[in-house]
């Protein structure tokens, strides 16, 4: 099930240290995560990064939401 739906999410020791990543390239679902978090929009990403297509952010943001959605983690009020 995983693999069809983050068909665009690897994972290799050798590439990012084995960080989740799109097919294969050195660009990380953290990055992109960073980048949408940062303000930069889906559009303005592409043209940064020309190699990306748009599932490949989308689905970098779900496999985001998937992983923190796997645990809940008590806050503590401050």
């Amino acid at each position: 099930m995983f693999d069809e739906l983050f068909d665009r999410i690897t994972q290799n020791p050798a590439v990012m240290c084995g960080k989740p990543c799109i097919r294969g390239m050195r660009v990380t679902v953290s990055m992109i995560v960073s980048q949408i978090g940062a303000g930069h929009t889906i559009d303005e990403m592409l043209v940064y990064y020309p190699y990306l297509e748009r599932e490949d952010i989308l689905q970098a943001l779900r496999y985001a939401a998937w992983r923190v959605s796997e645990r809940e983690i008590a806050l503590t009020p401050a």
